[in-house]
């Protein structure tokens, strides 16, 4: 589990496909000076696995991790090539502030990005929305994008035809983040808010409240 909060930028070092899956070789030296064999971090949104564990040239720390078809399917994970630029978050620590929402690293598909506009201090990031993805989206919700927690700032009515969201990036997350280096055309990971995909799953299931047993009463002069 993580909250969003990005711990630091890493790099691809080196991309091995493997039948129809990949191993992924990134530098972070601050999420692998504790990582351990089996530990989880999230790799701009996708909880992966550390197997191995090493060191660039220069000396910075490195982890490999091997993505199966399905995250590969799921994420932008593909269009990374070497020396692509990830954002990475260790799993939380269970007495560690919560300072963004419950991110579980599982990408629910991905978002191309339409437009940047600039603001005074800020960013203003427009992106497409999917339709499968779009009941899972409200304004001022919680949306996880590469791996960063961020709040849903505008979002299209449901009666356009080309549906999208929108996100404000103050300067700490444009530099702390790949987001403020995005460019239209670019894809980043979507995870929706885990509370959100249980309604949905609930509404389309056909589940209900299921009407509270009234309690038993006795009438006076009865004996239990």
């Amino acid at each position: 589990m993580f909250t969003g909060l990005i711990e630091e930028i890493g790099e691809i070092t080196a991309i091995e496909p493997i039948g129809d899956s990949l191993r992924l070789t990134i530098a972070g030296p601050l999420v692998t000076s504790d990582a351990t064999h089996g530990a989880s971090i999230c790799v701009s949104g996708v909880c992966l696995t550390v197997i191995e564990q090493g060191k660039t040239t220069d000396g910075r720390g490195t982890f490999t991790a091997d993505v199966m078809a399905q995250s590969i399917r799921m994420s932008a994970l593909s269009d990374l090539a070497e020396g692509s630029r990830v954002n990475l978050e260790r799993a939380v620590r269970v007495d560690t502030r919560l300072g963004g929402h419950i991110v579980q690293g599982h990408v629910d598909g991905t978002a191309t990005l339409l437009s940047a506009t600039p603001g005074d201090a800020w960013q203003v990031l427009r992106f497409s929305l999917s339709p499968d993805l779009a009941p899972l989206l409200v304004d001022k919700g919680s949306v996880t994008l590469s791996g960063v927690s961020l709040t849903v700032s505008a979002i299209s009515n449901e009666t356009e035809t080309e549906q999208w969201f929108e996100v404000s990036l103050i300067p700490e997350t444009l530099s702390a983040t790949i987001l403020g280096s995005l460019q239209p055309g670019d894809r980043v990971n979507v995870e929706t808010d885990i509370l959100a995909r249980h309604v949905a799953r609930m509404l389309r299931l056909g589940v209900t409240t299921p009407t509270p047993t009234p309690p038993i009463s006795f009438s006076e002069g009865s004996q239990a």
